[in-house]
């Protein structure tokens, strides 16, 4: 069984025992948390699709840690003008394991 979870802005497929970064929520570690935006479920037999989300699903979650992904550097110039800037970013997350999906 898997399902498509919503959190963030972003869509997620995920399964039992699955771990994902995720944006980074207020959570802290070892924390349980619950996804109930559910966009769609797939079982054998066949795929349940919500409007905009299926009714009484639910999928359960144990916060792992947050952090701060690799840093990356943005640079941006414009020719024969002189102008440039160079800067840094990290992005933060929080990496999750789906426990139980339910239905």
């Amino acid at each position: 069984m898997y399902a498509v979870i919503e959190t963030g802005g972003k869509q997620y497929q995920v399964s039992e025992g699955d771990i994902i970064f995720i944006e980074k929520l207020a959570a802290e570690a070892d924390e349980k948390i619950t996804f109930d935006k559910v966009v769609a479920l797939g079982a054998d037999d066949g795929l349940k699709v919500g409007t905009p989300y299926v009714d009484g699903a639910a999928v359960q979650a144990k916060v792992l840690k947050n952090g701060k992904s690799k840093k990356i550097t943005v640079f941006t110039y414009k020719p024969k003008k002189g102008e440039k800037r160079k800067q840094g970013h990290r992005q933060p997350y929080t990496q999750v394991q789906i426990e139980a999906i339910n239905a």
